[in-house]
């Protein structure tokens, strides 16, 4: 499985690059639904941000925290 000599800090970052992840895919979808639009009802997809990033990875934490 994972390398159980990883520091914290190298823990917190591959749960960022997840959340990370996560979002870009979410804003792929979201921008690939409003492709499927007629011209004219298309609405931008705003990308995520720093906070959503951080959330996400918050919530990462807590789940593999609880075991």
């Amino acid at each position: 499985m994972g390398d159980s000599t990883k520091s914290p800090y190298e823990l917190r970052a591959e749960l960022l690059g997840m959340a990370i992840g996560i979002l870009e895919s979410q804003t792929q979808r979201k921008a690939e639904n409003e492709y499927m639009l007629p011209e004219g009802q298309r609405k931008p997809v705003d990308h995520f941000t720093l906070s959503q990033v951080l959330d996400v990875a918050a919530r990462l934490n807590e789940f593999v925290s609880k075991g």
